[in-house]
């Protein structure tokens, strides 16, 4: 059971109400996340607005997949996990075996592998990687700005990993749990 509230319809804030609707619309369904964020009308907009800015980068759904996974599993987010598998698989269409290996820091695709293992030393540094871990990701072909939109999936998956576990929110994909 979540420790915030899943408020029902009729006590969702107003504002909140055209936000979820949208999600909806795109999705097909409110997962419990949108909801729990819900609460306030503007971390649920926050939440969106960041998401949606960083649909249109240019890294791709696969690597921002793979960086979810990675992320929830560094922070240990049951839910993330959970949903980031089924996006994986069923969105971004990775091999499990490929999800495993994000899960562990890594990837079978070199570029991705370099994204993920950034990624990953981002999370765990917080922030404060050696000029070695930046070369790195550049060398694979990432540009300055592909850098950037890895660090916001990194910051973003975080925030949601964060709500999650704060919020114990109720898990509403298929469960998954971290390896730790």
């Amino acid at each position: 059971m979540s420790r915030v509230s899943i408020p029902a319809i009729d006590q969702t804030p107003a504002a909140t109400l055209p936000l979820l609707e949208a999600v909806n619309k795109q999705l097909g369904v409110v997962p419990n996340l949108m909801k729990v964020l819900g609460n306030s009308p503007s971390a649920l907009e926050g939440y969106l607005s960041l998401n949606g800015a960083l649909g249109k980068g240019t890294i791709g759904v696969k690597t921002g997949e793979r960086i979810a996974l990675a992320i929830a599993e560094v922070n240990g987010c049951s839910y993330c996990l959970s949903a980031h598998t089924y996006l994986g698989k069923n969105v971004a269409k990775l091999a499990d075996a490929e999800m495993a290996a994000n899960r562990n820091g890594t990837s079978s695709d070199n570029k991705a592998d370099a994204a993920v293992r950034f990624a990953v030393s981002v999370a765990q540094e917080r922030g404060h990687v050696s000029d070695a871990a930046v070369q790195a990701v550049k060398k694979a072909g990432f540009s300055d700005a592909e850098v950037m939109e890895i660090v916001l999936h990194v910051a973003l998956n975080t925030l949601t990993n964060y709500v999650n576990e704060v919020a114990q929110t109720e898990i509403d994909f298929p469960v998954v749990k971290p390896y730790k």
